[in-house]
């Protein structure tokens, strides 16, 4: 009987461990999550603010303007410009 007490004792205590380790890689595992989803966060912020940067370097106005005054750049002159139309090939005829 002394021999059977000793046996489940153990097996309790090795029960008792298996708990407390599984516990423990839980709750690590949910810091680790919690520490990713914050950083995913952090990235959605940066990923919203870089768009946001993108579209104001992308503005016509911005653009227009960095064109005159810095690269001396201005629109042609309408009687100098010339429009050619593209006319469709006729059916049958080689490429």
């Amino acid at each position: 009987m002394v021999k059977l007490n000793l046996l489940l004792m153990v097996i309790a205590v090795f029960c008792a461990m298996g708990v407390v380790t599984s516990q423990h890689k839980a709750r690590k595992m949910f810091v680790d999550l919690q520490q990713e989803e914050s950083l995913a966060k952090q990235m959605e912020v940066e990923w919203g603010q870089l768009q946001l940067e993108q579209s104001t370097w992308a503005m016509h106005a911005r653009i227009e303007k960095i064109a005159t005054s810095y690269l001396q750049m201005k629109m042609p002159d309408p009687a100098k410009t010339q429009v050619i139309t593209l006319q469709a090939p006729p059916p049958g005829a080689r490429p």
